[in-house]
């Protein structure tokens, strides 16, 4: 059961981020206005990070996050049905090996939860390395090329939503307890600003340079970041032996690799359905 749920539930809420991310994409009007299906989209994904806050709070990171993934992955066909297009060999290449990638980890390791929540000063120098690593990002990205600047930008916003998983998977374990324990606890007060800074690094690395360079930085660094700070802080374990252990770090390279490649094409086509939709704003201003 601590498998098998969490995972289904997993599994699902991809699928609805997947599905959410693509119907706020395509509701915006040609003059940038929000439409009633626009919220529609926001709704969608909204329940998709519901059933992973519950998932999380069965399941381990080491078992949600890459399960999470998936999402770029489901957004293959969705968006190939409102293109009306067929999926190409390359897309259902990388998309095939990404599955098996996701898989063939979760059998292998069968990752077991640890603690849910991690303790006061273990966290608190945690956030002063995180924010160390995260001050590092902002500020190189000041001195380098609109492209590196992207991509420092784009893993700073990956890095914080690692983290933002991190901190909700310590709520759902608080709320075990009682609905007042998270209150008392700083992890709700922490994923506001977290959350915050998420959204601020992205559309920084956004303003920088295209989706292509930014995108897939923040699609690897967050399930990595996860998964890190879920063996790190709260013990969580994979059941490897040294060979096994050698096998899933070449699993988990390929499945990074995977996730470049499928994140970038969908940037690319993202990029080209924004500049359409420029120049329809163009012929109709």
């Amino acid at each position: 059961m601590h498998l098998v749920l969490p995972a289904v539930l997993a599994v699902l809420a991809a699928a609805l981020v997947a599905l959410g991310t693509l119907v706020r994409q395509r509701s915006s009007t040609v003059r940038g206005g929000i439409t009633k299906r626009w919220w529609l989209g926001v709704a969608i994904a909204a329940l998709g990070f519901v059933l992973q806050a519950v998932a999380l709070g069965l399941g381990s990171l080491l078992l949600v996050q890459p399960l999470i993934v998936l999402s770029v992955l489901f957004a293959l066909p969705l968006e190939a049905h409102l293109d009306r297009r067929r999926l190409n060999v390359h897309e259902w290449k990388w998309g095939v090996i990404l599955t098996l990638c996701i898989a063939a980890f979760v059998l292998i390791t069968m990752p077991t939860p640890g603690k849910h929540n991690a303790q006061a000063g273990v966290l608190a120098g945690a956030i002063v390395v995180l924010v160390v690593v995260l001050g590092g990002l902002m500020v190189g990205a000041r001195f380098v090329s609109l492209h590196y600047r992207a991509l420092l930008y784009g893993a700073a916003s990956g890095l914080l939503t690692g983290v933002q998983s991190f901190l909700v998977k310590g709520v759902m374990g608080q709320l075990d307890r009682s609905v007042g324990e998270i209150f008392v606890h700083p992890e709700l007060y922490l994923i506001i600003v977290v959350a915050t800074g998420s959204v601020l690094t992205q559309q920084l690395a956004f303003a920088a340079h295209d989706l292509q360079t930014s995108f897939p930085a923040m699609t690897v660094m967050e399930p990595a970041v996860g998964m890190a700070l879920g063996v790190v802080l709260l013990g969580e374990r994979a059941h490897v032996s040294t060979f096994e252990g050698f096998v899933v770090a070449f699993i988990l390279g390929v499945m990074m690799f995977a996730t470049v490649i499928l994140a970038k094409h969908a940037a690319e086509r993202e990029t080209a359905f924004e500049v359409c939709v420029e120049k329809q704003r163009s012929l109709t201003a």
